[in-house]
């Protein structure tokens, strides 16, 4: 138990950076769906970009995040020479990857469709490139248990970003520039930060005293440990397919949209689908926030006689507060819509449709540490390769048709294989004994609570009287739930 609590602070801790930092940024969603009409499509852009930034952080971090702590956990591996070899291998392909853009920045942007625009591709390129780098410091600060500096960076970022933001928008705004203003502000902020990271590179970097070998000669100190390499690369491919299945659950829509959608309007029609899915991150920063601290928690406690039972109590947490949040969100749709400007409201159906594949996705990234901890992570690599095909079928076959609201279908189709086929082969290689049955009466409780609240939403009521008795309704799941929850964990 004193470990799940110590899972809850640090996940507290680290919700607080994600969830508040992000809720911060909510507060630019209005202001560029206001500043940027949605019929110039310039939101759509920014939507559209970020979406391949997503994409590419996957490719070029290749799961050394979880390879960093695998290996840091690991019996006869030294974690100087591990964490020293991830920083050089991380910081020489992010550097390459810059070089190739610049290089081929012409047949690049023509592709992607942003000829006109080539520095939207060269910033964003660098962006990634340091994000990448700076990903595996932030795990080493969450290897060495510093969740507040770790908090700190983040929070540091997103002010540093809504100010310049505020700035430029609202004060110095350029029509001319327009889109452009998110991506220039964006490489000034990651640029900043990088620098607050010296401490840790330099640990990082630093190289060990000097050993002997058995007949007393120097063996010579390097940055770069080549046995090291080859077998964290054998251990790390799979976790990249992974990832970049994984990520393209996320971002294929939006990526595809340009290409498969038949109307006129695309851009339009993907800023206000990526407007909308905004409300929907609520989902994502929670789940964030728990992979943040369970991933190391994971790792660290895999010795323990108990470590499956913490496991199956943590998969019942997440599901209940998720489904709470979830809950929330359609509850205060009223209020939440105003996040987005008026323009991007006809694509709010799509949310309770979202929230509900970042659930599925967040049981799966908890079914998933079978394979991870058995090193048997090509597993991964093929559960999400299958449900990246469901999803891209889904969306190449309906998008054309029936627009964003296939995207939105076609998350919880590929959430929702992955996260069957996860538990499915998860019992036979790793068994745990998750409480399936009190699993389905929160699922169904959930379930009745929004189409309760939907019923009320759809009342002739004044507003506060509907939000008054939303909030009974999540009042009464949530207490109910936590009731539950707390009779089982006395009862045994």
């Amino acid at each position: 138990m004193a470990s799940l609590k110590s899972l809850f602070k640090d996940t507290a801790i680290y919700g607080m950076s994600s969830i508040v930092g992000r809720f911060l940024n909510y507060l630019l969603v209005p202001m560029y769906t206001n500043v940027i009409a949605a019929s110039s499509g310039g939101y759509g852009i920014i939507t559209n970009i970020y979406s391949y930034v997503a994409l590419l952080f996957v490719i070029l971090t290749y799961g050394m995040e979880t390879t960093f702590f695998r290996f840091m956990n690991k019996e006869g591996e030294d974690a100087r020479t591990v964490y020293r070899t991830i920083l050089t291998m991380v910081g020489c392909t992010s550097t390459l990857f810059v070089a190739l853009v610049f290089l081929f920045i012409n047949p690049i942007t023509s592709w992607m469709g942003y000829a006109d625009h080539p520095s939207y591709v060269w910033t964003m390129a660098i962006v990634i490139a340091l994000d990448a780098f700076q990903a595996i410091p932030f795990a080493y600060l969450r290897y060495k248990k510093r969740p507040i500096k770790f908090a700190a960076l983040k929070l540091l970022f997103i002010a540093m970003n809504i100010a310049l933001n505020l700035l430029f928008f609202l004060v110095l705004y350029d029509p001319e520039i327009g889109a452009g203003y998110a991506f220039y502000i964006n490489l000034a902020c990651t640029s900043t930060i990088t620098f607050f990271f010296w401490k840790e590179l330099k640990e990082g970097f630093r190289l060990g005293k000097k050993t002997f070998d058995a007949e007393g000669v120097a063996v010579k100190s390097c940055w770069i440990d080549k046995a090291l390499v080859c077998r964290m690369l054998s251990y790390s491919w799979p976790i990249l397919v992974l990832g970049i299945a994984g990520i393209l659950n996320q971002t294929a829509d939006k990526i595809l949209f340009r290409n498969i959608y038949t109307g006129a309007d695309a851009d339009v029609q993907l800023g206000i689908y990526g407007a909308a899915v905004k409300i929907a991150m609520i989902m994502a920063m929670i789940t964030q926030a728990f992979r943040y601290a369970y991933e190391p928690f994971v790792f660290a406690g895999a010795k323990d006689k108990n470590s499956k039972e913490m496991y199956s109590k943590a998969m019942s947490y997440f599901i209940v507060f998720t489904l709470i949040a979830f809950l929330m969100v359609v509850g205060y749709m009223d209020i939440l819509k105003y996040v987005i400007g008026k323009d991007y409201w006809e694509g709010l159906r799509v949310v309770p449709i979202v929230m509900a594949a970042e659930i599925m996705m967040g049981i799966t990234f908890n079914l998933s540490f079978w394979y991870k901890l058995t090193d048997s992570t090509l597993w991964g690599a093929v559960l999400s390769g299958i449900s990246c095909a469901v999803l891209l079928a889904v969306n190449i076959i309906f998008v054309p048709e029936y627009g964003y609201m296939a995207c939105a279908w076609g998350g919880v189709a590929g959430y929702g294989t992955n996260m069957i086929l996860s538990y499915l082969v998860g019992q036979k290689k790793y068994p745990v004994n998750y409480h399936l049955p009190s699993i389905f009466v929160y699922v169904v409780a959930a379930a009745v609570g929004f189409y309760v609240i939907n019923f009320i939403n759809g009342l002739d009521l004044a507003l506060i009287i509907r939000l008054l008795l939303n909030t009974v309704v999540i009042a009464v799941f949530a207490l109910g739930m936590l009731k539950v929850m707390g009779f089982k964990l006395v009862r045994r």
